[in-house]
């Protein structure tokens, strides 16, 4: 996602107070620039910490992939038998 407000260092460093409130607001990040290049984006705290969870979720599939792609799996079966065994074990059956 490409931030939809780009601004210098210099307005960064003038106006620090009015784009926290403006992006904790829209929840829209700012990508700040330094010299014409990108340096760094700002982005509230729910976004961020909603974007980890993504990222968390998606490599949590990668890798579920690649196990079944490297044949790393258990049948459905299997693991429904385990499961009751446990219960029984536990005597919660």
């Amino acid at each position: 996602m490409k931030p939809s407000q780009v601004k210098p260092i210099s307005y960064l460093k003038s106006h620090a107070a009015e784009i926290v409130r403006d992006i904790t607001e829209s929840r829209e990040p700012m990508l700040i620039t330094q010299n014409g290049e990108a340096k760094v984006v700002v982005q509230d705290a729910q976004a961020y910490e909603d974007l980890q969870q993504t990222v968390a979720l998606l490599k949590i599939l990668a890798m579920g992939r690649q196990e079944i792609t490297t044949g790393k799996l258990t049948p459905a079966s299997d693991v429904f038998a385990e499961l009751e065994r446990m219960d029984r074990d536990e005597g919660l059956e």
